[in-house]
């Protein structure tokens, strides 16, 4: 079982995931700690309402001094929208997930709703997340899974980002499991630099 540490920026959706599923015994992990580099967003009240240590900090210097007082496995980016630097002991072991399928439409500035634009733009009539361990580079570390969902021809950029939110719900707990079973160096290692 993986002790997780939770980052975020918005609302909670995955955190929602992350806890349901975790109580249906679903996902392998239990989260020690919340933290938010945007202070008083809905996550943060989600995570103290279902009994996390819940925190705002701006900084990865101050992410990461609130982070070594807990005992972590994984940190996982649930939609953290900043470029994080993990502690050297946990540099491998950031989680992240994006709402496309690397490497199609990622990178600095292909983010939430950027990145449905860009699918919808190019008339795409395919497109996915990924979970992937993150590195100093956005989404460009070793890919866990990618679940793929099929659009139709009128979507628009709203039905776009539900269909891949439904998958990104299915995929994260899944690639959690994956590397609660196989460990962290494992995809490491199945990936050429």
């Amino acid at each position: 079982m993986l002790k997780m540490a939770v980052l975020l920026s918005g609302s909670g959706r995955t955190l929602d995931n992350f806890h349901a599923r975790i109580e249906a015994g679903t996902l392998a992990a239990q989260i020690q700690v919340v933290v938010s580099n945007v202070a008083g967003v809905l996550g943060l009240a989600k995570a103290e309402k279902y009994g996390y240590p819940a925190f705002h900090a701006a900084t990865n210097d101050e992410i990461n001094t609130i982070l070594q007082n807990y005992d972590v496995d994984v940190i996982c980016l649930a939609g953290y929208l900043k470029l994080y630097t993990a502690p050297p002991s946990l540099a491998r072991a950031v989680i992240n997930i994006h709402p496309s399928l690397i490497p199609s439409f990622c990178g600095d500035g292909f983010y939430g709703h950027h990145v449905h634009q860009a699918v919808k733009d190019r008339g795409c009539t395919l497109s996915g997340c990924t979970v992937h361990f993150a590195n100093e580079r956005y989404d460009e570390g070793p890919i866990i899974l990618q679940k793929s969902v099929e659009l139709g021809y009128d979507d628009d950029v709203d039905t776009i980002a539900a269909k891949v939110f439904e998958v990104e719900c299915e995929a994260f707990p899944e690639a959690i499991n994956r590397v609660a079973e196989k460990g962290v160096e494992f995809f490491w290692r199945r990936v050429k630099a």
